[in-house]
C-alpha cells in the first residue's frame, strides 16, 4: 500500500512537473518570443537541469504542442458534441457560447499564437489550430445557407478570437468584455438563422 501511494505521489509531481514547465514556456515565450526562447532557459526559470527537462520534453516544439493539446482538448470535444447535435439555433449558439469559455481557458496560449503567427505557420499546431476552426465552422455554417449568412456565422467564431486581442487592454471588467463579445457572436448567429429561413 506504501509503494502504491508513493507511486501515486511520484506521478502527481511529475505531473505537477509537466505542468510547471508548459507554464514557465509559456510565459517566456510570450515575454521574448517563440525563436529566441531556448530550452536552457527554460531549465534556468525552472530551476532544474536541462536534462531533467529532457526528460519531459526534448524540443521547444514538443512543449508547444503539449500545450495546445491541453489547452484546446474542450473545443476539441465540442466540435465532438456539436457534430452529433441537430443543425439549429440553439445548437449554434451553445457552440458559440462553448467556444467562448474554451477560449478563455486557454488565453495566454491563444494570445501567443496571435502574436506569433509566423512561427506558428511553420510549426505543426498551425495546422491543428487551423484543422479545429474548420472543424468548427463545419457544424457553425449552414451549407445550404446563402453565401451573406456562412459569412455571418464564420464570422461569429472570428468575433471571438478578435474579443480576445483586441479589447483585453481596454479598461474594464474582463468577463463584462467577454460577455459583449459572446453577445455579438450569437446575435451574428442568430441573424445568420433567421436570414436562411427566409430565403
Amino acid at each position: 500500500m506504501g509503494g502504491t501511494m508513493d507511486g501515486t505521489r511520484q506521478q502527481r509531481r511529475r505531473g505537477n512537473t509537466r505542468q510547471r514547465i508548459q507554464d514557465v514556456a509559456l510565459e517566456l515565450f510570450a515575454e521574448q518570443g517563440y525563436e529566441k526562447t531556448s530550452l536552457r532557459e527554460i531549465a534556468e526559470r525552472l530551476d532544474v537541469t536541462k536534462a531533467a527537462l529532457y526528460y519531459h520534453f526534448k524540443t521547444k516544439e514538443e512543449i508547444l504542442v503539449s500545450i495546445f493539446e491541453d489547452l484546446s482538448r474542450p473545443i476539441e470535444d465540442l466540435i465532438a458534441w456539436g457534430r452529433q447535435q441537430p443543425h439549429n439555433l440553439e445548437t449554434k449558439q451553445e457552440i458559440v457560447r462553448r467556444y467562448s469559455e474554451a477560449l478563455a481557458g486557454a488565453a495566454p496560449l491563444f494570445r501567443f499564437m496571435q502574436e506569433n503567427q509566423a512561427t506558428i505557420r511553420e510549426l505543426s499546431i498551425g495546422e491543428m489550430f487551423k484543422s479545429r476552426t474548420l472543424g468548427l465552422r463545419d457544424i457553425l455554417i449552414d451549407p445550404e445557407a446563402d453565401l451573406v449568412d456562412q459569412v455571418r456565422c464564420v464570422s461569429a467564431m472570428f468575433t471571438l478570437h478578435a474579443g480576445m486581442i483586441v479589447f483585453q487592454d481596454l479598461e474594464g471588467d474582463p468577463e463584462k468584455k467577454r460577455e459583449a463579445v459572446l453577445e455579438v457572436a450569437t446575435d451574428l448567429v442568430a441573424q445568420a438563422h433567421r436570414g436562411s429561413r427566409n430565403s
